[in-house]
């Protein structure tokens, strides 16, 4: 192989090694403004998918989500197909443009969010119980605005740096 083609293969694997930054969107329309989106009845519809992409968990929730000036509250009511339910209430700041912290009872410290253009990355701690043991799972969670009433987010899970798992949801205003 020559030399060239020995650098380029270098340069090509260090690209594959890059992340993907919200500003990469930052020209994605239509523009994702939390308060706006976030406002009113929404209904999500997910699941998780193990690392080897077994679906293990099927779920609906309904959040009711309000903002008074920079701070927003996402009252997020969960019915697994198990037909377990669970709450969680989350309560976002939106710090200037771009920014943002979220707080919830089962989320270990401040969630970190950066939003551009039609994307919002969320990046987090989450207090998860697991047959009567609490795990904290780092959360990846990328979101994406495809219309005025549809969001798509997917989740990556992981705990020391491994994959555990996915999460997917679809959301959806109510009129």
């Amino acid at each position: 192989m020559s030399k060239i083609a020995l650098l380029l293969a270098g340069v090509i694997g260090l690209g594959g090694c890059a992340s993907v930054n919200t500003t990469d969107y930052a020209a994605e329309k239509p523009e994702l403004d939390l308060a706006r989106y976030f406002n009113g009845t929404l209904d999500a519809h997910g699941m998780f998918q193990d690392r080897s992409g077994k679906v293990v968990k099927r779920f609906h929730v309904e959040i009711a989500a309000r903002w008074e000036g920079n701070v927003g509250t996402l009252d997020e009511r969960f019915t697994y197909s198990d037909g377990t339910t669970q709450r969680r209430v989350w309560t976002v700041t939106k710090h200037d443009a771009h920014r943002y912290t979220g707080r919830a009872d089962d989320v270990v410290g401040e969630a970190q969010g950066e939003a551009h253009g039609n994307a919002l990355r969320w990046k987090y701690v989450l207090a998860l119980p697991v047959d009567g043991k609490v795990y904290n799972v780092d959360f990846d969670d990328w979101m994406f605005l495809m219309d005025d009433k549809v969001m798509l987010n997917r989740s990556v899970m992981s705990k020391f740096g491994f994959r555990l798992g996915e999460v997917s949801l679809s959301f959806t205003k109510r009129e």
